[in-house]
C-alpha cells in the first residue's frame, strides 16, 4: 500500500465518520424540536388549571 491510497483510505474513513455524525445530529436535532413542541403544547393546554 504506498502513500495514495493511505490518504485516500484515511479520507474514505474521515468522510464516513462525517456523513455518520452528520445523520446522528439530525435525528438528535429532530427528536428534540418534538419534545420541545409536546412540551409547549402540553403548558399551552394545561394553563387553565393553574391557580395563583
Amino acid at each position: 500500500m504506498n502513500d495514495n491510497e493511505k490518504v485516500y483510505n484515511s479520507m474514505r474513513f474521515s468522510s464516513v465518520l462525517n456523513i455518520a455524525v452528520g445523520v446522528v445530529m439530525l435525528v438528535v436535532g429532530v427528536a428534540s424540536g418534538v419534545l420541545l413542541l409536546v412540551s409547549g403544547i402540553r403548558l399551552l393546554k394545561n394553563k387553565s388549571k393553574i391557580l395563583f
